[in-house]
């Protein structure tokens, strides 16, 4: 099941993304006891989850797609974006190789343990909105694709054998980034949250609907040129031991959301350094879950 957050007729609501008829169930006129909001949907667990299902199958609430505009599916998460750097081994080799710049804040070899960094709230947006890449006084904002998870169950010390048990569903998100700032300042916070610099969605696919995580290809393109192409099955810390890993440390909690990091082929790798500039179009593909495009202003 594809999750949305979408407005229409100037109310903002959740709903079901019907690809097959480009329509939109929404689910505020076909369960009126369910809450309007993702964060509030995904806390109410498996039972709201069922009687979405059952919303599906009435037929009813129907919306074309051209209709709504669809918003990231959390459009304010509860809390910062969790994010993995340097978890995948090609990029970790194209981050090493980086124009002279760069080279000595990226030489590190492998990491033994997951990189975690966060982006603020506000750096989220949704589809099709501008990524303000002119925001960035450095002029290196950067494209990263990535696969998102999204936390239903939440707790604490939770073992790795139980961390898919834990996991709602998956989007896609772009963790975008001013190189320049995260070099400057050193901690990768204040280049990773500037706002606008975190475009998500276009849905939350449910963990149910996804038969093997690791099969998945994360395609980037940028002005239609294949940038990043890689599975999850490349990741170097999967994903049950991201959030054993964070879960030894804090409570996670539902609406959680965890950027799994980036394959190889950001324009940092390039020599040279191929930044995002105004007009660029930057799209990112995770099939079954769909395709994330924002033009770049």
């Amino acid at each position: 099941m594809h999750l949305i957050t979408f407005t229409e007729a100037g109310r903002t609501r959740i709903g079901i993304l019907d690809l097959a008829h480009d329509e939109v169930i929404d689910l505020t006129q076909v369960a009126g006891d369910l809450p309007d909001s993702m964060l509030a949907f995904i806390a109410r667990g498996t039972d709201a989850l069922g009687t979405a299902r059952t919303a599906v199958e009435s037929g009813a609430g129907r919306l074309a797609l051209a209709r709504v505009q669809l918003l990231a599916p959390i459009p304010r998460p509860l809390r910062n974006v969790f994010c993995i750097g340097k978890n995948y081994r090609a990029h970790v080799q194209e981050l090493q190789g980086a124009g002279t710049s760069f080279a000595t804040d990226f030489k590190q070899a492998i990491p033994e343990k997951p990189i975690f960094f966060t982006k603020t709230t506000t750096s989220v947006i949704g589809p099709q909105m501008s990524i303000p890449a002119s925001l960035d006084p450095t002029a290196s904002a950067d494209y990263e694709g990535e696969l998102a998870v999204i936390i239903g169950t939440g707790g604490r010390g939770i073992a790795r054998a139980d961390a898919m048990r834990h996991v709602y569903g998956y989007t896609i998100l772009n963790d975008v980034t001013s190189r320049r700032l995260q070099r400057d300042h050193q901690q990768w916070f204040l280049g990773k949250s500037l706002d606008g610099f975190c475009p998500m969605g276009p849905a939350i696919v449910t963990a149910d609907a996804i038969d093997d995580i690791n099969q998945l290809r994360v395609q980037t393109w940028v002005n239609g040129e294949l940038r990043q192409d890689d599975v999850i099955a490349s990741l170097i810390f999967d994903i049950p031991t991201l959030i054993e890993t964070l879960s030894r440390t804090m409570t996670l909690e539902p609406g959680d959301i965890i950027a799994t990091g980036t394959p190889a082929g950001v324009g940092m790798g390039f020599k040279p350094p191929r930044f995002l500039q105004t007009g660029d179009v930057v799209k990112i593909s995770i099939a079954p879950i769909g395709t994330l495009e924002n033009p770049v202003a």
